[in-house]
């Protein structure tokens, strides 16, 4: 692909992503992201087939974001408890700076993205459920290493403590869109998940 074709097809996902986060999927139309990013739209569909396969690319691309961040948070090289207070002072700093740019809560656009389209676009539907799963790999990984320190029970079932853990965050960010509001998320988010690993007494000390 040549670099201006590779520029453009960037510059519509970078497009997408901006006014996903700003408004929802079902807000944002084809020629609103083909005028906001100054291509044609029938560039627009050599490169895309539908606002959905945009739609798909920029969660790929939010996806290897995602990755890359999680991958130094949960670096072995950060203690297993820092790893979750470090997650969500990640989230929280993108939650405010996000509020500054677009003056409101955005929340997560992947999770709003796949509420919107649940049951009726099984692409994406099959990539939210691959981005879940790809979180929850790290969660799991920390858990374990919380267990095998002793720091929590050693019988804790993983898989759906890591899934609780999940539900808080995603459920957290929800309500903070829905309200308008990032006072739970800065205040309470980060004690709420510790509350929820369930750290023995003495691993609190």
């Amino acid at each position: 692909m040549s670099k201006s074709r590779s520029t453009t097809k960037q510059k519509l996902i970078e497009t997408a992503t901006e006014l996903i986060w700003r408004n929802s999927y079902g807000a944002v139309s084809v020629d609103e992201i083909c005028r906001k990013a100054g291509v044609q739209k029938g560039s627009f569909y050599h490169f895309f087939l539908s606002k959905s396969d945009l739609a798909l690319a920029t969660m790929d691309a939010g996806m290897q974001q995602v990755l890359q961040n999680y991958s130094e948070i949960f670096s072995p090289d950060n203690a297993p408890i820092d790893r979750f207070k470090l997650l969500v002072d990640h989230l929280t700093q993108i939650q405010v700076q996000k509020q500054k740019e677009l003056g409101h809560v955005c929340g997560c656009p992947m999770m709003t993205l796949g509420s919107e389209l649940a049951g009726r676009e099984t692409d994406i539907e099959a990539k939210i459920k691959e981005i879940c799963a790809a979180q929850l790999t790290f969660y799991q990984a920390t858990l374990a290493d919380l267990a095998s320190d002793g720091q929590i029970d050693k019988d804790t079932n993983i898989k759906t403590k890591a899934e609780e853990i999940y539900a808080l965050i995603v459920g957290q960010l929800f309500l903070a869109r829905i309200n308008n509001d990032l006072n739970f998320i800065k205040n309470n988010l980060k004690d709420a998940v510790i509350d929820l690993v369930g750290l023995k007494t003495k691993a609190l000390a």
